[in-house]
C-alpha cells in the first residue's frame, strides 16, 4: 500500500505474497513413495539424472494431493545445497502441510550418505517448528528410488 505522506528517505521495502492455485493438476493424491516417485519422474529433467544432483520438493495440501513443485537447488555431481528458508518460503505461499523433498544421486547408488541423513533431520525438525510436515525424502536413480519414510528415517 503506498502512503503519500512517506518522505523518500524513510521509504523501505514492502513485501507483496501471491500465490495462484491451478485448478486442474495431473497429479492425484500421493498415498506411497510408489505414488510419489511416478509423479516425481514427470518432474525431473531426464537428461540430467545420471549427471548432477538436483534437488527437489512437492508441496502437499492436507488431503496430500500436490499443489506445486519446486527446484530447489542444482548441485555438482556428488552433491547439492538446500536453504531450508527457501523452502519454506514455498510451503507457505502455497499453504501448504505436507511435505516430499527428493534429489537424485548420480552415481546410481540409492545408499543415502551422512548428508542426506542429517539434512532429513534438519529439514523435518525446522518444518516441524511451523507445523508442516515432511513426509518423505526421495533419492531417485535412473532405475530406482531410496524412500526415507520406508525405511523408517523420518
Amino acid at each position: 500500500m503506498k502512503n503519500s505522506k512517506v518522505l523518500p528517505q524513510f521509504a523501505i521495502g514492502e513485501i507483496e505474497v501471491s500465490y495462484k492455485k491451478k485448478i486442474e493438476t495431473p497429479f492425484q493424491k500421493i498415498t506411497s513413495s510408489k505414488d510419489a516417485d511416478s509423479c516425481i519422474r514427470e518432474i525431473f529433467p531426464v537428461t540430467q539424472i545420471n549427471y548432477r544432483e538436483h534437488m527437489y520438493v512437492l508441496y502437499l495440501d492436507n488431503a496430500n494431493k500436490v499443489l506445486a513443485y519446486q527446484l530447489l537447488s542444482v548441485g555438482g555431481i556428488t552433491a547439492t545445497l538446500l536453504d531450508i528458508r527457501i523452502l519454506i518460503q514455498g510451503a507457505l505461499l502455497t499453504n501448504s502441510v505436507a511435505l516430499i523433498l527428493f534429489h537424485n544421486h548420480p552415481s546410481g547408488k540409492l545408499k543415502p550418505s551422512n548428508a542426506d541423513i542429517e539434512l532429513t533431520k534438519k529439514v523435518s525438525s525446522s518444518l516441524g517448528l511451523l507445523d508442516l510436515k515432511l513426509l518423505d525424502h526421495l533419492i531417485i536413480t535412473e532405475t530406482s528410488y531410496y524412500s526415507f519414510a520406508d525405511q523408517g528415517m523420518i
